[in-house]
């Protein structure tokens, strides 16, 4: 399987962001290397995000704290204008781009929080794009790392996230196209499992209402598990 496109999932909360995604250090831990290229203009950018990292979470314990939320669109001028005294543009932006791109970051998105305001208030729903992106992302990292086939359950996840966006398949497939070819398989494979999963669903209930049995019975008959025959049912 071809290494996926790497993607930043929250390019739109900072202008110009296109670094791509990478795993902070946590924000209480001091960063650390050889200490003869401490000195270096990478050396000090390092400080600079680590320094904003630790006055973020001295803020906005809340959003940036030991539960990362997902932030609110806009909110890197938000904070330019709530703190001029404290940030500057460019760290605060290297500083953003480098938590959002953060595992932990887009573990929340993941799951499916709101976006947040600075007060910590949920607000609008992630986009599905931008689940669907953070979901790509963090299969790809744990995939890089993992010895088995983490891709079922990352088709799994795939179709929760699809089916909690509320999208006709034609407009979901709309909304996260993109020009990777192995993600775009994977997406396709998804959907037919879950098309195969339907149609199973929908030949047991079927089955099961011409039987004339009750559900303990027909799941004694057949073999098959209580929860299954009750999802089919509900199918």
């Amino acid at each position: 399987m071809k290494p996926m496109t790497t993607i930043s999932t929250e390019a739109e909360t900072l202008p110009d962001d296109n670094a791509p995604p990478v795993d902070p250090v946590p924000a209480a831990t001091p960063l650390t290397g050889d200490t003869s290229s401490r000195s270096s203009p990478a050396a000090a950018r390092a400080r600079s995000v680590q320094s904003v990292l630790e006055k973020l979470f001295e803020l906005y314990p809340q959003l940036f704290g030991a539960e990362f939320r997902p932030l609110k669109l806009g909110v890197f001028q938000e904070l330019l204008a709530a703190h001029p005294e404290q940030f500057q543009r460019e760290s605060l932006k290297a500083a953003l781009g480098f938590h959002t791109r953060s595992t932990r970051y887009l573990q929340s998105v993941a799951a499916g929080h709101k976006r947040h305001d600075l007060q910590g208030n949920p607000g609008e729903e992630v986009a599905p794009e931008h689940v669907y992106l953070t979901l790509l992302e963090l299969f790809r990292r744990r995939q890089a790392r993992a010895r088995e086939d983490l891709r079922p359950k990352f088709r799994a996840q795939l179709m929760a996230a699809y089916e909690a966006s509320g999208l006709s398949r034609q407009d979901y497939q709309a909304k996260v196209q993109n020009s990777d070819a192995d993600a775009t398989a994977l997406l396709e494979e998804a959907f037919a499992e879950r098309e195969q999963k339907l149609a199973k669903c929908e030949a047991l209930r079927r089955t099961f209402e011409s039987s004339g049995k009750s559900a303990d019975e027909f799941a004694g008959m057949y073999g098959i598990d209580k929860r299954e025959l009750a999802a089919a049912i509900k199918a």
